[in-house]
């Protein structure tokens, strides 16, 4: 009966010890999301140094600094309204009986939801890849 030993490192080192790759791209209404939070993060600290040293600039920050929170809050919340307002009426279209429920409206309205949410997330990879976000 023989016994193996392993005594030389090498075979440790042809192992792939790489971690698996992160995805880079976020969904966009995340990203717009973050970018709003950091505004009215920013507007709070604008807001305090107004309290602070009151110079009517530190006031005119947070009203910018609110202003593109709004913002970018309301272009997240646009992308999900819209899906959501599009599967709501493609559900009400979806309820009628036979082939008139799919054809053609539903299969419309179906493409049409898709599609909305395959553009933000092509808006959002396109911003991830470009700004480098997310990885």
């Amino acid at each position: 009966m023989k016994h193996a030993t392993i005594t030389d490192a090498a075979l440790i080192g042809d192992a792939n010890l790489k971690p698996a790759a992160k995805p880079r791209g976020r969904p966009i209404h995340k990203m717009l999301v973050s970018f709003s939070a950091a505004y009215f993060v920013g507007a709070l600290v604008t807001d305090l140094a107004y309290w602070q040293v009151p110079d009517v600039v530190w006031e005119r920050f947070s009203i910018w600094l609110i202003a593109a929170g709004l913002v970018m809050a309301g272009l997240a919340a646009i992308a999900y309204v819209l899906a959501a307002s599009l599967s709501l009426v493609n559900a009400f279209v979806h309820s009628r009986d036979g082939y008139t429920a799919v054809v053609p409206t539903g299969l419309m309205l179906s493409a049409l939801v898709v599609a909305v949410l395959l553009l933000t997330a092509g808006v959002a990879s396109a911003l991830a890849n470009r700004l480098r976000v997310g990885g």
